[in-house]
C-alpha cells in the first residue's frame, strides 16, 4: 500500500427474494430497496476488504448473490 487514501466505490447488490428488516439491519450503512421478486442493497465500499466483507455477510446469512456492480 501506498499510504494514499482511496475513493469509496458504490456498489450494487442484487439479492434472490426480500429481505426482512432484521436482514437489513446487518447492513447499516447500505440502502436496500426491493426490485421485482429481489433486493438490491447499495452502498460506498472503502476497498477490496470491505467488498468481500460484505460478501461474506451475506454467505453467512444464507442469501444467494444473483449479482454485484460497480457503479
Amino acid at each position: 500500500m501506498n499510504g494514499k487514501p482511496r475513493n469509496p466505490q458504490r456498489y450494487e447488490f442484487r439479492i434472490r427474494g426480500h429481505v426482512d428488516g432484521l436482514t437489513r439491519s446487518a447492513f447499516p450503512d447500505m440502502q436496500a430497496e426491493t426490485y421485482g421478486p429481489d433486493t438490491i442493497l447499495t452502498g460506498h465500499l472503502p476497498d477490496s476488504a470491505a467488498l468481500y466483507g460484505v460478501i461474506a455477510q451475506l454467505e453467512r446469512l444464507g442469501l444467494e448473490l444473483l449479482e454485484i456492480r460497480q457503479r
